[in-house]
């Protein structure tokens, strides 16, 4: 519920309330993991790490994988458990007065802010205008720009040169990135640049790999702000599991097979906005170019149809915790086409 210092949406809510409890059994569009994930050969990798949980976590192979794998240095990695710690090490950790997150997007980075204590300004993106990145929107003297690319929800990829042009002298610029790795090529990525002053980059591993449940993720930022967020985690934060996850999918195994998936996320999400778009006559509106995992959709009386779809089945994402949104957005993550075809006529049930 929104409170008095954080008022309007709730901050807290996310996809996985959708499919709790009495909604185990629905068909899954609400959460952005990646279906049919871990693949047995990274089941395997992580299940032969088990022998080792009688020693102390030890991240030093995994975070040379990681630097490896964006050709950095090891000074400039940090592997948190998923890209939410990553968050809240950014809010408690850096010393910055006037904190800007431009919206819609993953509410973590808001909510971490405002539970350690910071005034937070919101930039909201125009739905007028595809939610597409306003540079110009930002203010000056905000000295913690965070913004997701591609966004959560909105699915938009703002160019990586716009993004870059937010960076200040004085101001930390922090990209989630999270779901990058399902863009195929990853352009229009940041991670692994070094000529973008205060650039902090956070990836999570836990959508492309279904590793939700292991929580691995990382940071990549200048050794000096490295340094800071280190100090502020506790000992031995990822667990031994999740260091061998790490490690393995960054191999270049796991990244031609990621690759693999971004592709064939895209002709499956092409396919879904056909889809959607074939009922555009019934009020249905789709934001885009959608570039995610997943499709932001207008839809009208969307609570209403949202309740019909669980009747029927399915759970979607609620657009309206989302600042920026009003209630007549859900989120749709992309699956098979199967599945799409299935959900598609599920929505036209439900629209009435």
């Amino acid at each position: 519920m929104p409170t008095e210092d954080c008022p309007g949406p709730d901050l807290r809510h996310h996809g996985d309330a959708e499919v709790r409890d009495d909604g185990a059994a629905l068909v899954d569009l609400a959460v952005n993991v990646r279906s049919d994930t871990p693949p047995r050969w990274l089941r395997d990798r992580i299940a032969g790490s088990l022998t080792s949980l009688a020693a102390y976590p030890d991240g030093r192979a995994a975070r040379a994988a990681v630097a490896a794998r964006h050709g950095l240095p090891v000074s400039r990695v940090l592997l948190t458990a998923g890209a939410a710690e990553a968050f809240v090490l950014l809010a408690r950790a850096l010393k910055v007065r006037q904190p800007v997150v431009v919206h819609p997007q993953f509410t973590e980075p808001e909510a971490a802010l405002r539970e350690a204590g910071h005034t937070v300004e919101r930039v909201l993106l125009r739905p007028g205008e595809g939610f597409r990145l306003d540079a110009a929107l930002v203010p000056e003297r905000a000295d913690l720009v965070v913004i997701g690319n591609p966004t959560n929800p909105t699915s938009v990829l703002h160019p990586a040169s716009v993004i870059a042009g937010l960076a200040r002298p004085g101001r930390v610029l922090v990209v989630d990135e999270a779901f990058m790795d399902a863009v195929p090529g990853e352009r229009e990525a940041l991670a692994g640049r070094t000529d973008v002053p205060g650039l902090v980059v956070l990836r999570s591993l836990t959508k492309t790999w279904g590793l939700a449940g292991l929580r691995i993720g990382y940071v990549l930022a200048e050794p000096e702000i490295i340094a800071e967020l280190e100090r502020a985690q506790p000992l031995w934060p990822v667990s031994t599991p999740a260091l061998a996850a790490a490690e393995a999918c960054v191999s270049s195994r796991a990244l031609a097979e990621a690759g693999h998936a971004a592709h064939r996320i895209a002709a499956d999400r092409a396919h879904l906005v056909a889809g959607l778009s074939a009922l555009a006559p019934r009020g249905v509106r789709v934001a885009g170019p959608a570039e995610g995992s997943f499709v932001l959709v207008g839809v009208p009386e969307a609570a209403a149809v949202r309740r019909r779809l669980r009747d029927l089945g399915y759970a979607v994402r609620r657009g309206d915790t989302f600042p920026g949104l009003g209630a007549g957005w859900i989120r749709l993550a992309v699956r098979d086409r199967r599945t799409t075809d299935a959900f598609l006529t599920a929505l036209s049930t439900a629209l009435g």
